[in-house]
């Protein structure tokens, strides 16, 4: 992978960038340039046919001066250690600005669940919560879904991990099923937190949301949810959808329930019918007022940057821009929402979860909903005085939040 577009050498460019401009102590900087513990396990798994394979695991621990760490899990056939790395440091980011209790962390298996059945899931699973048992815990590291897992993998996760412990322990792990502990409004967190954040950037833009058109990169959970949201809170266009296989754009809308149907269907929402089908790099480039990444890491890059025509970029990928990507958008007047803002919804909702679990009592869809917009809204405008306190773009006025907040933890417990 070239080194520019490296997730990890990103994701360190963007804190040096950010401890530049906010004159951040050189000791705090060298703690916070690395992970403080990263773990490499080997989970061995009878498959289907009797043979045996084995798969490699990690876990990473990015830093927990503000609480437990938390973080997703990944299984994916391209899962690399720098992925992982990258996206536990951005996890450190996402919680303190959120200003929510939690480090990062971040975890993934390199395997193709597509590939594999649901017995074989259950088994890696199970084996690799075993080979990671004592990283995790209810007060160590809070694991949760990420690409290609799922509430039932989470499930199962928690079940193993309580079987260690010889106890119940639903505050393991979040983004469970109602039925073991998970929280109410958690299946489209992410999406709807995106949505409070869109809303506010919409009030300080002054761009009207009923007349806008959306196009939306991606169509896995974020995506999916991203669409039926911005049509139903807002009344807004989405005129392009798009999936791994590509996309589709039509001038007159798209109707959601008919693209997920059509989804199911086929597999894909290409070639749906009275659209236009498009590619993923053309979706980007579209003329609409509202760009919504929500696939993978490294869309728009200092090749294609000067393309993008939206006003507003709501990042609900992790990692979806890079830096130089970022100095040309923030330079063409597009207003950039950083991924661990726009998409910190997820982790929010989350960390209701454990709350409740923790107190054991759980609340309404609604209470969760307000307590999320609350939390978010509050994020948006932080990042917003921070934005015009250094005269800096979004992204680097949400880090300067983030490692300050963290900076000052780690300086309080007397690591530097």
């Amino acid at each position: 992978m070239p080194e520019e577009l490296d997730p990890f050498k990103i994701a360190q460019k963007q804190l040096d960038e950010a401890a530049k401009i906010m004159n951040l102590d050189p000791q705090a900087h060298a703690i916070l340039r690395e992970p403080l513990s990263i773990l490499q396990v080997q989970i061995p798994v009878k498959m289907d046919d009797g043979t045996t394979k084995v798969f490699t695991g990690f876990r990473v621990h990015y830093n927990d001066a503000r609480g437990p760490t938390k973080g997703g899990i990944r299984f994916h056939p391209e899962e690399s250690l720098s992925t992982v790395k990258a996206l536990a440091a951005w996890m450190t980011w996402k919680t303190a600005l959120a200003d929510i209790p939690y480090g990062g962390a971040k975890g993934g298996i390199i395997c193709d669940p597509k590939k594999m059945s649901q017995g074989e899931l259950e088994r890696l699973s199970r084996g690799y919560v075993r080979a990671i048992g004592d990283y995790i815990g209810p007060e160590v590291d809070i694991p949760a879904p990420d690409v290609y897992t799922t509430p039932q993998i989470m499930a199962w996760m928690m079940d193993e991990y309580s079987k260690m412990k010889g106890k119940n322990q639903p505050g393991v792990i979040t983004g469970k099923p109602l039925e073991v502990g998970g929280s109410l409004g958690r299946g489209d967190a992410t999406a709807r937190g995106g949505m409070f954040v869109l809303r506010e950037a919409a009030k300080k833009l002054g761009i009207d949301l009923k007349k806008a058109t959306v196009a939306i990169q991606g169509y896995g959970n974020a995506g999916e949810f991203a669409h039926k949201l911005v049509t139903e809170m807002f009344g807004s266009k989405v005129v392009a959808v798009s999936d791994s296989k590509g996309g589709i754009y039509s001038e007159n809308g798209l109707d959601f329930s008919k693209v997920k149907e059509h989804k199911e269907k086929t597999g894909s929402v290409i070639n749906f019918p009275g659209a236009k089908n498009i590619t993923n790099q053309e979706l980007l480039e579209l003329k609409v007022d509202v760009l919504i990444p929500a696939a993978l890491e490294n869309q728009i890059t200092e090749k294609n940057a000067k393309n993008v025509k939206a006003k507003i970029v709501l990042e609900l990928a992790n990692g979806p821009t890079t830096p130089e990507a970022d100095e040309i958008l923030a330079k063409n007047g597009v207003f950039d929402i950083p991924d661990f803002l726009a998409n910190s919804g997820g982790v929010i909702v989350s960390y209701f979860e454990w709350v409740q679990n923790i107190g054991g009592y759980y609340w309404d869809e609604k209470e969760v909903y307000e307590k999320l917009d609350k939390k978010i809204s509050k994020s948006f405008w932080d990042t917003v005085s921070t934005m015009e306190k250094y005269k800096c773009n979004p992204r680097q006025a949400a880090y300067i939040l983030a490692v300050e907040r963290v900076a000052k933890a780690m300086k309080i417990r007397g690591w530097y």
